[in-house]
């Protein structure tokens, strides 16, 4: 049996996915979720092998579900908009279907889930989603050790900290762990307002009150609430095209 789990915060648009899947005996519904918290939970519990995914939800969308995942089912987005499909086909999502679709076009897409779920062919969620979003990231969500989400807006970071295969953000005096490479969230967040001051720090520029000359070709950034952090050459050639 191939596991799925649907996600989606419209009650009738989850009446008309089960009642698709149950007239293949091959798929088993392990889950229905009405909003991104709740699947990111069912995706942790039943580790299924393929994922039906609404994109505009509120909570979390369907991108920050992906982004906290740490399993990699089969993605099909099932949404009534239609501005992603193009791009969801050139990150590898297997479809896009786009709300409403006919039965026959739904089981079109149940026989590509066959054949990519017996070759065993999975792509990162997290990466998928990141690629499909077009516009920089307003907030970032971090899943806790105990399975609990927090949302840090972006423009309440003050920067971020490289932590091994980890990254820290700090937001309001505290620091958020998160597992991602400070690389990919930089790609991810509004270069005019986030720079790379250096390998391992990347900074919300609002933040910042000066910078210093530390040592010869070396300088410091000063935060208004007085942290420093440290400047590589590259990384104040990049705060000097901001400032």
């Amino acid at each position: 049996m191939i596991r799925t789990v649907i996600v989606d915060d419209e009650p009738l648009a989850r009446d008309v996915l089960r009642e698709y899947l149950a007239a293949d005996e091959d798929f088993e519904i392990a889950a229905e979720c009405a909003n991104g918290f709740e699947a990111v939970r069912a995706v942790t519990q039943h580790d299924p092998d393929v994922l039906f995914l609404d994109i505009q939800m509120p909570k979390l969308d369907g991108f920050e579900v992906l982004s906290l995942l740490d399993r990699s089912p089969v993605v099909v987005f099932v949404t009534a908009h239609d501005e992603y499909a193009l791009r969801a086909f050139e990150v590898n999502a297997l479809d896009y279907l786009l709300k409403p679709f006919s039965e026959e076009r739904f089981h079109a897409v149940l026989q590509r889930l066959k054949q990519q779920v017996d070759r065993r062919v999975t792509t990162s969620v997290a990466a998928l989603g990141a690629s499909l979003r077009s516009k920089p990231l307003q907030r970032i969500v971090v899943r806790g050790d105990e399975g609990s989400i927090q949302i840090i807006p972006a423009a309440r970071v003050d920067y971020v900290e490289a932590a091994d295969d980890a990254i820290l953000i700090a937001t309001a005096g505290t620091k958020v762990r998160k597992q991602q490479s400070i690389g990919d969230l930089a790609g991810e967040l509004d270069p005019d307002r986030f720079v790379r001051i250096h390998r391992s720090y990347l900074l919300n520029i609002e933040r910042l009150e000066k910078v210093e000359l530390y040592a010869k070709d070396s300088r410091v950034a000063i935060l208004r609430d007085g942290t420093k952090l440290p400047v590589s050459r590259s990384g104040y050639a990049r705060l000097r095209e901001l400032m």
